[in-house]
């Protein structure tokens, strides 16, 4: 009586420390490749990193950028998303003007050390 019981302890024991966990893994995998859309960025199982451009449900493919190579793989070959795409502006006019800030900051932050810089050497000289 007591074998069949230690064999009982033994099977439930394996399903929760290996089959139940492996089980919400392959959930939380499927749930992540059915949100995958164009503009994620994701990581491939061989660790290639790459933007979705297209996504073939019926042949279960996805094609990568990768800095203007496009590559096919297996929907199965995606490990992980790292990033989810996000929305792009409304119109050129927008990312213009997002833009010209950025590019203020960017000269004001330049032209701050080169004033600097005639300034140190003023007081070297005396």
């Amino acid at each position: 009586m007591s074998s069949i019981l230690l064999i009982v302890l033994m099977v439930a024991l394996m399903y929760f420390f290996m089959i139940r966990p492996q089980q919400k893994q392959q959930k939380k995998h499927q749930s992540m490749m059915s949100q995958l859309k164009p503009g994620d960025h994701v990581v491939t199982i061989g660790r290639l990193h790459g933007v979705v451009a297209e996504i073939d449900q019926q042949k279960r493919t996805v094609t990568l950028d990768c800095e203007g190579v496009y590559l096919v793989f297996d929907l199965g070959a995606i490990q992980r998303v790292e990033a989810q795409a996000t929305e792009a502006p409304a119109s050129a006019t927008d990312a213009e003007a997002e833009a010209e800030p950025t590019a203020k900051a960017d000269a004001e932050q330049s032209a701050e050390p080169e004033e600097a810089a005639p300034a140190e050497k003023a007081t070297e000289d005396k």
